[in-house]
């Protein structure tokens, strides 16, 4: 892969091209230095350089080799956006959104994977991930460069993730924020919980429906802890319907639970378009109500 820019006015120095300009990484830059990937008009150049306006800087990456062979998994993939660098994907659930030693089949990673061809170089880039019982929008980048603007978003205005969850209960007060820092309940467990000690975490919600003694739920992540919602509706006494680890599971809804990944917006890493894609509440969903 390689990134082309043309230089706008002279005296820029050519790091600062390639970081705030371009948008490269330290450490890709740095190592890019070493072997000759950065170019000027062709030629290899040291990132000290002084540049001329209409100049065009190149950076080039490596290949990169997959940490193990993916294996192919068709499924049918709901995919409402998708360019060159990027795609947004529906994942459905239950679904792993990535392979590990107890899940190396079925994965969503595995199922992009087939869906791209089975390319020889294949490197899975997921920007947000969603548990394997959340369904909803997921980002994918095609490319380092894509992958590292993107996560530079994360937690920013630019990346707004918006969810909707039935709950068992109705949260007191209809809406609000809860700010309330998350922890590992140990080291050996993937249980969180609210704890003092733990990373600062904030999720704004509103109730939008209210059925007997459940309510739909909509809510926002300022931050984006492991498992923040599932932890934070639980710690209000309002556990997500269907929820294993923090509330009761559902026969109704086997191996997920009641949340889905409904509205994203982000800036385009590359032209700077906003994007705004949403989805709706899956029908298994829309049912507990």
């Amino acid at each position: 892969m390689k990134l082309d820019y043309i230089v706008k006015e002279d005296g820029r120095v050519l790091r600062d091209v390639l970081r705030r300009d371009m948008g490269v990484s330290y450490s890709a830059m740095k190592s890019a230095k070493w072997d000759d990937r950065i170019l000027v008009d062709g030629v290899p150049t040291p990132v000290s350089s002084v540049l001329r306006a209409g100049q065009t800087v190149t950076m080039r990456w490596p290949r990169e080799k997959p940490v193990y062979q993916p294996r192919p998994y068709e499924l049918s993939l709901n995919i409402p956006y998708e360019d060159e660098h990027l795609m947004v994907i529906d994942k459905p659930a239950p679904l792993a959104s990535q392979s590990s030693a107890g899940h190396p089949d079925n994965s969503l990673e595995n199922a992009v994977y087939a869906y791209m061809g089975c390319p020889e170089e294949f490197i899975y880039r997921p920007v947000n991930r969603l548990d394997k019982g959340t369904s909803g929008l997921m980002v994918v980048a095609k490319t380092p460069h894509a992958q590292h603007l993107l996560q530079k978003q994360l937690h920013t205005e630019a990346f707004q993730r918006v969810y909707l969850a039935v709950v068992e209960g109705v949260p007191e007060p209809e809406r609000g924020v809860i700010d309330a820092p998350i922890a590992k309940v140990e080291a050996a467990s993937i249980r969180r919980q609210v704890c003092p000690e733990g990373r600062p975490s904030v999720t704004h919600y509103r109730v939008e429906q209210i059925v007997g003694n459940r309510a739909l739920v909509r809510l926002r992540l300022e931050t984006g802890r492991t498992h923040q919602i599932r932890v934070h509706m639980s710690h209000m006494g309002c556990p997500v319907c269907g929820d294993f680890l923090y509330g009761t599971e559902l026969p109704e809804l086997p191996g997920r639970f009641a949340l889905h990944s409904a509205e994203l917006v982000l800036a385009h890493p590359f032209t700077g378009e906003t994007l705004r894609l949403s989805s709706t509440l899956p029908r298994e969903l829309t049912s507990l109500l």
